[in-house]
């Protein structure tokens, strides 16, 4: 059986899985109480970062190469267009453009406005990252004008991709998104899958209510 080793960015890897109906078990990985302690973990990712993933002999790193890998390796599915499809360009772009162009950036927007010390968390390099972050967001903006889902008329794993970063973003980034990004992540969000993800990923939970609490409340 597959195991997920930790949520965060591992939520689009039990997401992916539950859409393609496989097996799989979540090991949970702590790291504010410091992976240098988990010594199971280490030996999957001595770099000491999630998510990773067992699968029988094979261990791997990196959320968006495990979801390729896992496609390639237990597909075909439609979550992944096939290379001669009319909508592999894009499924392909948006696949790699939801970590590398959006939660990457996130990422040190988050580390700043959350865990910097007040003088600077609105530092130089953290407007940088949201502004490479606001100039893929268009991206998506222009992409959703044209289709319901970033490959075109059907959800695919470019969906899972970029809806976790848009949720990042919106959780722990203090962005808030325009109506078509909402819709959009209500329709990707509302799917059976992401709900089963949800219920697995108790800490992704947990965040995301407190989040909504917190908007909620000012």
């Amino acid at each position: 059986m597959i195991t997920v080793f930790g949520e965060g960015r591992g939520f689009r890897v039990v997401w992916l899985l539950e859409e393609m109906g496989m097996p799989y078990r979540l090991r949970p990985v702590d790291l504010l109480a410091g992976v240098e302690k988990d010594i199971e973990f280490l030996a999957i990712n001595p770099a000491g970062f999630i998510p990773a993933i067992q699968d029988g002999s094979v261990t791997m790193v990196e959320s968006i190469a495990i979801m390729e890998y896992l496609m390639a390796r237990y597909g075909p599915t439609p979550l992944a267009p096939d290379s001669h499809d009319p909508a592999f360009p894009a499924y392909q772009q948006f696949l790699h453009l939801g970590e590398a162009g959006l939660a990457a950036s996130m990422y040190f927007v988050v580390g700043a406005r959350n865990l910097a010390p007040q003088e600077q968390r609105q530092n130089w390099s953290a407007g940088q990252a949201k502004e490479v972050f606001d100039s893929r967001l268009g991206l998506v903006t222009r992409q959703l004008a044209r289709s319901p889902y970033l490959a075109g008329e059907t959800f695919t794993a470019a969906d899972i991709s970029v809806t976790y970063a848009l949720e990042l973003a919106q959780r722990a980034g203090g962005v808030t998104l325009g109506e078509a990004e909402r819709a959009y992540v209500t329709r990707t969000s509302g799917r059976e899958a992401y709900k089963r993800a949800m219920e697995t990923c108790k800490s992704t939970n947990a965040w995301a209510a407190r989040a909504t609490m917190q908007q909620h409340t000012g």
